[in-house]
């Protein structure tokens, strides 16, 4: 007490020294007592433990507190590097080291680094989970064009690295679903204006019946992805596709019957080409029709009056078509030299027109096919018809290389016999090919025959049996030229015996010429004015040169079938009437 006591004379401050010295003077002057001192000196000592104890503890509370602010602040730290996911911090002092307050100067600074990186990280968060949520309202189809997400809530036990980057993650694979439905949607935009172009449809009304934002004054960004979207979208492509399909399908149903109808009618080209935007499509696929407006509702119903015109108009031309067609059959018969019965043809049509018993196009329908049969036909005859003419021009040049022969003048100097000369080179050379061409011919026919089961008929008469004369008549002739030269040279022999007993020669006298034989013509006519002869369909023995209408076995093939009983008159000049051996014929001139 005494030293506390003590008076600092420098700073002449007061202290319990001086204090107590003064409380001594005044008990020296009052007298008190040693115990009332003694007493009072204890009560004075006791009130000073208890302040000091007050004093004690608060220091204790203070510290106290301290220890657990920086208690709090460790957890506090360990709890925002546990929420940002990280292990360590730099800058966290050791906590060894300095007082209560150091350590809580030191680590304030890491706290308020860690709270500051916490609040960047939950905006982070916050931003990308908003995206993420604006994302999946805009494929559920909850939000509205230009609506705002609400504020998204943050976890923020869990700020880690890691996390944001499972939720960037999930927010680029949103945002490439977003992309792909974006570009399914703009393609099933664009295909929506294509098909409503072609098929003449308002585009604008259609496209913003399946969402409003669809509209081209709105931006891409903006524009409907949802399920519901798609899926109408879908319907909607599918629909008009549907429809394109039907349109189409009615369009060159259209534009055949307007085809076959302008075909029936001998539409001119003018008249027709007014329907090419049409007729363009007839047989186009779906896919292929794409300019604007060709499927039009105006366009098909444009089609329709037309056809139902052409059709009013086609039962008053039903008769002059068909008639026209039967002249073209009857033209390739002819050509072909196939023998029909035109007139009951003609009558049969004309009834069934009248009669009404039939469609006027399952009629003309098979009249085309009686034509294309027709055309097979001939086609099919063509290779043999070709060769026939040939037969029958070499048997022209023939006959007329036969009236050359007997013709006394021929080697005159008269004008043109230099022409009739070359002429007659060449028929010789024509008239030796003869037989070859009709070996030709004759198994030509055979196998044209052997193909189809039936004969081979030349303006109704079988061209074999025809053939088969010509052979006959032919070998005829060779046996009456034989005859001939040997009659001829019985008569030099007989002239030579004169001349040697009697000295002079008698007249000569013209002989009678050989036979002539001329093949057939195409009109049947004969070529030296001889009365036509009737042709009969019984089959003839062969002659040498085997020119028949046989089968493989050599046998006359009594079953082949033949052409229709019909008689057509041919030329040939009736054979010569054999000449007797005793009958005396002049020397030739």
């Amino acid at each position: 007490m005494a030293v506390m006591g003590s008076q600092n004379p420098l700073l002449g401050e007061t202290t319990c020294g001086s204090l107590l010295q003064q409380l001594q003077q005044i008990w020296d002057e009052v007298g008190e007592s040693d115990d009332e001192r003694d007493k009072m000196l204890l009560q004075l000592e006791q009130e000073c433990l208890d302040v000091y104890k007050r004093k004690v503890d608060l220091a204790s509370t203070s510290r106290a507190q301290l220890l657990q602010a920086l208690a709090d602040s460790k957890a506090e730290l360990a709890s925002l590097l546990a929420a940002l996911g990280e292990k360590t911090f730099t800058g966290i002092p050791d906590e060894s080291t300095g007082t209560i307050k150091e350590q809580l100067a030191a680590i304030a600074p890491a706290l308020e680094q860690l709270w500051e990186q916490k609040g960047e990280r939950m905006k982070e968060f916050a931003d990308v989970q908003s995206q993420i949520q604006k994302i999946h309202g805009e494929i559920a189809g909850n939000l509205e064009h230009n609506e705002r997400v609400g504020t998204p809530a943050v976890d923020e036990n869990d700020l880690s690295l890691k996390k944001l980057d499972e939720f960037h993650s999930q927010l680029q694979e949103l945002q490439k679903e977003k992309s792909d439905r974006l570009h399914k949607v703009l393609d099933f935009v664009s295909t929506v204006h294509d098909l409503c172009a072609v098929l003449g449809m308002d585009f604008f009304s259609t496209i913003t019946e399946v969402h409003p934002t669809l509209n081209d004054s709105i931006g891409v960004q903006s524009k409907s992805i949802s399920n519901n979207t798609l899926s109408m979208l879908a319907k909607t492509v599918l629909a008009l596709k549907e429809d394109k399909s039907q349109r189409l399908q009615k369009l060159q149903e259209l534009a055949t019957q307007l085809s076959d109808l302008w075909d029936l009618m001998d539409t001119p080209m003018e008249e027709r080409s007014l329907f090419d935007h049409v007729t363009c499509n007839i047989s186009a696929s779906v896919d292929e029709v794409t300019i604007p407006g060709a499927l039009a509702l105006d366009l098909i119903e444009q089609a329709e009056v037309e056809v139902e015109r052409l059709d009013q108009l086609k039962a008053s031309r039903m008769k002059e078509i068909a008639h026209k067609k039967q002249l073209e059959l009857e033209a390739i018969y002819a050509h072909a030299h196939i023998e029909i019965d035109s007139e009951a043809a003609h009558e049969k049509i004309m009834a069934l027109i009248d009669s009404g018993s039939v469609e006027p196009s399952e009629l003309l329908s098979d009249m085309d096919k009686q034509i294309m049969k027709a055309k097979e036909e001939a086609l099919s005859r063509k290779d043999i018809l070709e060769k026939v003419e040939k037969w029958m021009s070499a048997c022209e040049e023939e006959s007329w290389l036969e009236d050359y022969n007997q013709d006394d003048n021929r080697y005159n100097s008269s004008r043109g016999a230099h022409i009739n000369l070359k002429r007659a080179e060449k028929a010789r050379v024509l008239v030796n090919k003869i037989p070859a061409l009709v070996d030709t011919l004759v198994a030509k026919i055979r196998a044209w025959e052997e193909e189809r089961g039936f004969s081979f008929a030349y303006d109704g008469v079988p061209l074999l049996e025809m053939l088969d004369e010509y052979a006959m008549l032919r070998q005829d002739r060779e046996e009456a030229k034989r005859r001939m030269r040997d009659q001829k040279r019985f008569h030099e022999q007989l002239n030579t015996e004169q001349e040697t007993l009697f000295g002079s020669r008698p007249s000569p006298n013209r002989p009678l010429g050989p036979k002539k034989v001329v093949g057939p013509r195409a009109n049947g006519s004969a070529t030296n004015g001889t009365p036509n002869r009737r042709l009969s369909l019984n089959t003839h023995q062969s002659s040498g040169n085997g020119v028949r209408s046989t089968n493989k076995d050599g046998k006359s093939d009594k079953n082949r079938p033949v052409a229709p009983v019909n008689y057509v008159a041919i030329a040939k000049e009736d054979a010569a009437s054999h000449v007797s051996g005793s009958e005396p014929f002049p020397p030739s001139p």
